[in-house]
């Protein structure tokens, strides 16, 4: 006869009940193979542009038009994938995004010219818009509202990382190997993605029933479309120019328009925006927009001192970034853990300092600032990346019910890519404006490209007086870390509802700390 032992049956139970099974973990690893690699790609090619012009004769114009168009492309088709992954099914949204994104990689490897490239990076970047938000609702529905912490921690790992390791991998590649390979590197990490997908994800569930808010989308992607084209086009000349502020008037109008018709049309708009005002994804929006505009824009400046003041290569400056990623993958999993445990809320104030902390020197540089000193405030940079971001991103996803998961995902995604193109225009001008008052007439107006063109006796006597205009920049980017702990602290401190009680009857909501 066989008896069980009960204390060890219940010494058995795992200790954790927000722990992730193997299945969560195993899914989460599928998926990450596709956010990787659609991340990774819109930070390896910025360092093949020199190369590119080159090699196709273009001018840099031209061939900044393969970011460019990348980058358009992302924020036309981002708007319309909550609503596809509701009608279709997400499995099918994140396979046939992968299926694009690979196509387009191929058919870029192979371009014959300019416009043939640009014109296939907007193919790839279609797919690549969709993967992201794809992944993201795949992992929150799979985990669960109580294990989403941990499930965006893993999640942050390609959106902190790519950017470090972009520049390293693609400066390999394109100084030893071919540019076209930073599109090849695509075609066998994508390979495996699908065919794990396939096996592994679960079937979808697709309501039919789910109608395109045409007008929503008629308003919300050309409006994200012409901000951002317009914000691109002012790295080179400033705001004043027609070609920069027109689409961005224009393109700001549209998605005002865009507010209203959300707000009357309610759940279902492309994106409700109501869910926004009635639970803390408001303030997780405030705070994840002005975090996305000053990391993003702050992390466009890095690299460039690096670079045009100390002389590094697009590889050197790719490993001097390496402490920021150390940091982040060490805070993540415990930021994470903490969500799981206590609750999202207050962990992005924490965060927020370290940020500050971190950026805080590279407001004083010169051109010769000690590389230690500069790797060591760079790795607390990354602990507050890893402990503000994700939870940040946690606290939207956790305030909505299940049926707007997906929507959300794609407003979050909108967010950090609006906020990403804000934030390099606006420090691009605000450093050209610096280059321009540290120099004076004796460049001319076009910034860092005018000092670049300077002979090479000349360029060696205006390191320092880069080095301050860099400096100066940097202060801009403390000051907008600085508003984005306003709506981290009013999160921290603030009151919320869960989704569960934002949906009960009224009388029946109970206020959590």
């Amino acid at each position: 006869m066989y008896r069980v032992n009960q204390p060890e049956a219940a010494s058995a139970a795992p200790a954790d009940p927000n722990a992730l099974d193997r299945e969560t973990i195993v899914v989460a690893g599928v998926v990450l193979l596709g956010a990787i690699m659609s991340i990774l790609d819109t930070t390896i090619v910025n360092v093949a542009i020199d190369r590119l012009s080159i090699d196709f004769h273009a001018s840099l114009t031209t061939i900044q038009w393969v970011v460019t168009g990348y980058t358009l492309a992302l924020a036309a088709v981002i708007p319309v994938t909550g609503w596809a992954a509701d009608r279709f099914g997400t499995k099918r949204i994140y396979l046939s995004s992968l299926a694009l994104f690979m196509l387009g990689s191929a058919l870029c490897a192979v371009a014959w010219s300019a416009d043939s490239l640009i014109a296939f990076r907007v193919l790839q970047g279609i797919g690549g818009g969709m993967i992201m938000p794809a992944v993201m609702t795949i992992m929150t529905k799979k985990a669960g509202p109580h294990r989403m912490g941990r499930v965006m921690g893993i999640l942050g790992v390609p959106m902190l990382i790519a950017p470090i390791l972009g520049p390293i991998l693609g400066g390999w590649l394109v100084d030893d190997v071919s540019w076209r390979w930073i599109f090849l590197i695509n075609i066998p990490i994508g390979v495996v993605a699908i065919i794990s997908a396939w096996i592994k994800l679960e079937p979808d569930t697709s309501d039919r029933a789910q109608k395109l808010d045409w007008l929503g989308m008629a308003l919300l992607s050309p409006g994200l479309t012409l901000l951002i084209f317009g914000l691109a086009e002012s790295a080179n000349g400033g705001f004043g120019q027609l070609k920069s502020w027109a689409p961005i008037v224009a393109g700001a109008v549209l998605i005002v328009s865009f507010f209203w018709h959300s707000w009357r049309k309610g759940a279902s708009a492309l994106i409700d925006i109501r869910t926004f005002t009635h639970t803390r994804a408001g303030a997780s929006a405030g705070v994840f927009a002005l975090f996305s505009i000053a990391f993003f824009g702050a992390l466009l400046l890095i690299p460039l001192y690096y670079q045009t003041v100390r002389g590094a290569s697009a590889l050197e400056a790719g490993l001097l970034l390496a402490p920021q990623g150390i940091g982040a993958m060490i805070t993540m999993p415990l930021a994470g853990k903490l969500t799981d445990r206590y609750g999202p809320n207050r962990w992005p104030a924490c965060g927020i300092p370290l940020l500050v902390i971190g950026l805080a020197p590279f407001a004083f540089v010169t051109a010769t600032t000690s590389y230690w000193l500069l790797c060591s405030f760079s790795f607390v940079l990354g602990l507050g990346m890893g402990m503000s971001m994700m939870p940040t991103m946690t606290a939207a996803m956790q305030a909505v019910p299940a049926a707007a998961i997906a929507r959300t995902s794609t407003a979050m995604n909108i967010i950090r890519q609006g906020g990403a193109s804000i934030g390099t225009a606006v420090l691009s001008v605000i450093l050209a404006a610096e280059i321009t008052s540290v120099f004076g007439s004796t460049i001319g107006g076009n910034g860092l490209e005018s000092v670049r063109q300077l002979p090479p006796a000349q360029q060696a006597a205006a390191q320092g007086p880069l080095a301050e205009a860099f400096a100066s920049s940097f202060v801009w980017a403390l000051v907008l870390l600085g508003l984005a702990f306003i709506p981290a602290l009013f999160m921290a401190l603030g009151k919320w509802e869960t989704a569960e009680e934002s949906a009960a009857p009224d009388g029946a909501h109970v206020v959590l700390e």
